[in-house]
């Protein structure tokens, strides 16, 4: 019996098994090992072809019997072909990082280019950016050596990189708060690279894509790597058209569909009204009442806004790492940056631009429980809605077109 999977030390979050089940009809395991595991593991052979991962990519290459080219080049292996019971070493991560570059439109040609980490990923790194013509790559790490720039010297003497590469696990889920190093002195900067996937956008992405420049995380790269991986395992070739709606699949069952408006403008019933496949419903106020055994009045009653603006927060930051997700918000949760942030790094913003006159003033809403402050909020908020939406639906007759409008729409952003 065949068997492919990924091999790594912590595999929870991976991606690879579903994008596997998208370009191939086989069994795919995700198999963590600790290290004293890989002897036993590569004496036996018991498998067919396996991807490797964190932190194996040169830990397994004195386990095999040839590596290509481009892997020998790398210094790291990322998919393995057993083959008659000898083994044979590639690294598709190679073809799944240039094609997420090709894909962004950058060009390399004669720029310099920043490499953040060390690891198997940075190897690969550095060689695409050779082969794509880079006048300068340097690896920046925690610590100086022969080999490395540290981060201080990154910011003080090449301010003037245009291209970063991430290739740390910085701002990689859970941690999804962090972020490698501090852009903003990079007044030259034309792309960011992340090889991140999860979040699909980390805050490198989010402050990069602020400022208009070009910047994308790792996903499309994961499944470009995966398809080359399969055409390893199969000896076969994918065609160009099914990898790209392999990647559009995967990218439309992770990101998440994020709600904003006033209270009353119908979030929750548009939000359970959208009924996308394998998508979960969630209301941050209905999850802040049962964090906090009580209703959001008496919570405000009992503890003030602003505790309740903090446990918002916390029900956000948690709801906003998951994938898969209609999420309505409460009224206020884009009046905060960290909110807002928290919210795009896995999804998309639809503002349900309910007109004035069809919202309702309600007791169990106590920052807007009469019509007087319902009115003072909507003056203070329309414009920060308006500004943090990626889209505005326009007010509707009814909550089921309001919800076929944001599916349209949620297709043409993905496509």
């Amino acid at each position: 019996m065949k068997k492919y999977g990924c091999i790594g030390r912590k595999l929870t979050h991976s991606f690879s098994k579903e994008i596997h089940a998208r370009l191939a009809d086989y069994e795919y395991e995700l198999i963590e090992l600790e290290e004293d595991q890989l002897a036993p593991f590569f004496e036996r052979k018991e498998f067919s072809a396996i991807n490797v991962t964190i932190p194996y990519k040169q830990t397994v290459i004195p386990y095999l019997d040839s590596v290509s080219d481009i892997a020998q080049r790398i210094g790291a292996v990322n998919t393995i072909v057993n083959r008659d019971g000898r083994l044979y070493g590639y690294n598709t991560d190679y073809y799944g990082m240039k094609a997420l570059i090709e894909r962004m439109g950058l060009k390399l040609q004669g720029k310099k280019v920043l490499i953040l980490g060390t690891g198997g990923t940075s190897r690969t790194a550095r060689v695409v950016a050779a082969d794509l013509g880079c006048s300068e790559a340097l690896t920046v790490s925690r610590r100086k050596t022969d080999e490395y720039i540290d981060y201080d010297e990154a910011l003080a003497k090449h301010s003037d990189a245009e291209i970063i590469i991430n290739t740390t696990p910085s701002g990689m889920y859970p941690d999804c708060g962090s972020e490698p190093i501090d852009i903003s002195v990079f007044e030259a900067l034309e792309g960011v690279v992340d090889a991140v996937y999860n979040p699909l956008r980390t805050n490198l992405v989010l402050d990069a894509t602020a400022r208009g420049i070009k910047a994308e995380g790792g996903l499309y790269m994961l499944v470009m790597q995966a398809v080359a991986a399969v055409e390893k395992f199969l000896d076969t070739a994918i065609p160009q058209e099914l990898a790209e709606r392999v990647f559009v699949s995967v990218l439309a069952s992770k990101e998440n569909i994020v709600l904003t408006g006033m209270p009353g403008s119908g979030k929750s019933t548009v939000g359970r009204l959208i009924n996308a496949e394998g998508f979960s419903f969630t209301d941050t106020d209905t999850e802040i009442e049962k964090r906090c055994g009580c209703t959001i009045r008496e919570l405000i009653a009992a503890k003030g806004e602003a505790y309740f603006r903090d446990l918002e927060t916390q029900v956000i930051r948690d709801a906003s790492s998951q994938s898969g997700l209609i999420i309505s918000t409460g009224g206020g949760a884009v009046l905060h940056e960290e909110n807002v942030r928290a919210l795009r790094r896995n999804g998309r913003l639809f503002f349900i631009d309910a007109e004035p006159s069809r919202l309702r003033a309600t007791e169990d809403r106590p920052l807007s429980d009469t019509e007087d402050k319902l009115a003072r909020l909507y003056n203070e908020r329309i414009g920060i809605y308006r500004a943090t939406a990626d889209v505005t639906v326009p007010d509707m007759e009814r909550a089921e077109a309001e919800a076929e409008y944001i599916k349209a729409k949620r297709t043409e952003l993905i496509l």
